[in-house]
């Protein structure tokens, strides 16, 4: 079953969100110290994934191109709004609008990006192997519940995209190996790593309130640093 591990990773950070509901109610410094530590987290987690490019100029054009594409398309203002309507329709009073609405982009960004995401749905789409997405699945888990005790209940919400993004890529892969060679694929998946990687470095930065980076406008790199890779290995 292809989705099997995408499913057990949606469970797990619905599970992690509610466990960190009963936790809400700490006091506030210990919140932003545990915000601070994720924040860290974060930065050394991406800088981990961006080390790994092979070719720098592919994470460049793939940036470039991908930050132009997204202040055209104004993904980070699409993405606030979907989350303020996520908070109008389940939160109780507009004070914790935005609150929701940071926790479920904020989430959102964290588990979607990143290599676990794209290997381990390959993994399930092309050999029915979901250990990458198992493990993924326990890390957001946990990554959930310290979340949802600083930004709330939001956070549950970012199962939607998760879901969706490993599942398309899961039944994809199904088909992808009979028109892309392996090599290729392996390449395609190093560099998307590393632009993914200086993206979440990027999360980790905002979680620590040092930077005000448009995140959400960032997000095309993931799809034209196929394109970039595509042409750099052809020509």
């Amino acid at each position: 079953m292809a989705l099997f591990g995408t499913i057990v990773n949606g469970v797990c950070i619905i599970a992690g969100s509610f466990i960190g509901m009963f936790f809400s109610n700490i006091p506030e410094r210990y919140k932003e110290t545990v915000m601070n530590g994720v924040g860290l987290a974060v930065i050394l987690i991406g800088m981990q994934m961006a080390l790994s490019t092979e070719t720098i100029i592919i994470v460049l054009l793939s940036l470039l191109t991908g930050a132009i594409i997204g202040e055209w398309l104004k993904l980070e203002a699409g993405l606030n709004k979907l989350g303020e309507w996520i908070g109008n329709t389940f939160s109780r009073s507009s004070s914790d609008d935005a609150s929701v609405a940071q926790g479920f982009v904020t989430a959102s960004l964290v588990f979607v990006i990143g290599a676990m995401s794209v290997v381990g749905a390959l993994d399930g789409g092309l050999r029915n192997s979901h250990e990458v997405l198992l493990i993924k699945g326990v890390l957001d888990g946990f990554v959930a519940l310290v979340l949802t005790t600083t930004l709330g209940f939001g956070v549950l919400f970012s199962v939607i995209p998760v879901v969706l993004y490993q599942g398309v890529i899961a039944l994809l892969a199904t088909q992808i190996k009979d028109w892309i060679p392996e090599q290729v694929l392996n390449g395609f998946i190093v560099e998307l790593t590393a632009v993914g990687g200086l993206i979440i470095v990027a999360i980790g930065l905002n979680l620590l309130n040092i930077t005000s980076i448009r995140i959400g406008n960032l997000l095309p790199s993931i799809v034209t640093v196929g394109v970039i890779y595509g042409v750099y290995v052809l020509f």
